[in-house]
């Protein structure tokens, strides 16, 4: 007005428009310290490349996030490399890189554009990134290269809040607003599975973005219509984004903020082996992980369901050479 400029971007226009393009270097572990522990004599093209964001800058409760990534990796040398179920060591097929781990800027919205760029070097390498957070707040980074180069985009959502807050504490880039700050781009639509913790407001908008949100909701999961899911999800391009709170607090208290009424392995893979069957998974994060010193066992849950991620992606993808 008056002649004078709107100089507030939206979230969307500060994640997407990069103004100058860092030309980022990536840097890579050793296979036998990257995700796995693969043996560094054993050569491969990378289709997947493991990125490291141990962002914590909004968490509510229990913090510890920001190790997250490098106990994800650690455990990981423990997964055994052959999966019994698909009957073959699937990182063969594939081939995983693991980025050693970029500093991350106290400003959120400056870690979040790295993040973004970070993503948008791997994609122009035609390859997998997989992120290992760090809080749940990195989305909208990791998704922001993916919603400019895919037309419609579905993100694949397991959490056990909804996230659906335009803000919280004061912070528009909070944890807990990852999902609605996603809905920030036009082009981006939810399926949320284990959702059990939810705001009043958060329900209006809900009911407001029907159109583009679909929950199921953590108290029916006895009766999910996985038919329904197959139909949402069919021949879609999806990010998959993983908040292990949305596991049942009985086989992960090792989070933030942790609920009991979630998901149990099995159901989780069920979800995930039906979207590889019937989308096009693109992309992945894994993220809110907060480590308890001597209780390995939960940091290598979420290092063996990583690993189910990636070769479910692949081995069940149309288009992947598998």
């Amino acid at each position: 007005m008056n002649g004078k400029r709107e100089l507030e971007k939206t979230s969307q226009e500060y994640l997407i428009k990069i103004s100058k393009k860092l030309g980022l270097k990536l840097k890579y572990f050793s296979n036998k310290n990257g995700f796995l522990g693969i043996d560094n004599k054993f050569s491969f093209k990378e289709k997947v490349i493991v990125v490291p964001f141990g962002l914590e800058k909004t968490v509510s409760y229990g913090g510890g996030t920001r190790n997250g990534p490098k106990e994800i990796i650690k455990a990981s040398h423990q997964v055994e490399l052959y999966d019994e179920e698909l009957n073959c060591e699937p990182y063969k097929k594939i081939g995983i890189k693991t980025l050693k781990p970029f500093k991350i800027n106290k400003n959120i919205k400056k870690a979040l554009k790295k993040m973004s760029q970070i993503n948008e070097e791997i994609l122009n390498k035609k390859i997998f990134p997989m992120t290992f957070g760090g809080e749940h707040s990195i989305t909208p980074g990791c998704i922001a290269p993916f919603a400019k180069k895919y037309k419609n985009l579905c993100l694949l959502h397991f959490d056990a809040h909804a996230d659906l807050r335009e803000s919280y504490n004061g912070e528009k880039f909070s944890h807990a607003s990852a999902i609605k700050r996603c809905l920030d781009y036009k082009n981006v639509s939810v399926i949320s599975f284990g959702i059990r913790n939810i705001s009043k407001d958060e329900i209006l908008f809900l009911k407001k973005s029907s159109s583009r949100i679909n929950i199921f909701w953590a108290k029916d999961k006895i009766n999910w219509n996985y038919n329904k899911f197959i139909k949402l999800i069919k021949n879609k391009t999806v990010y998959l984004t993983f908040d292990v709170d949305g596991l049942d607090s009985s086989i992960m208290p090792a989070t933030g903020t942790p609920e009991p009424g979630g998901l149990l392995w099995d159901e989780t893979l069920k979800i995930i082996k039906l979207a590889a069957k019937n989308s096009n998974i693109v992309g992945a994060d894994i993220n809110e992980l907060s480590p308890i010193k001597g209780f390995d066992s939960y940091n290598f849950l979420v290092a063996k369901l990583a690993y189910k991620i990636i070769s479910y992606s692949f081995k069940f993808n149309k288009k992947s050479k598998y």
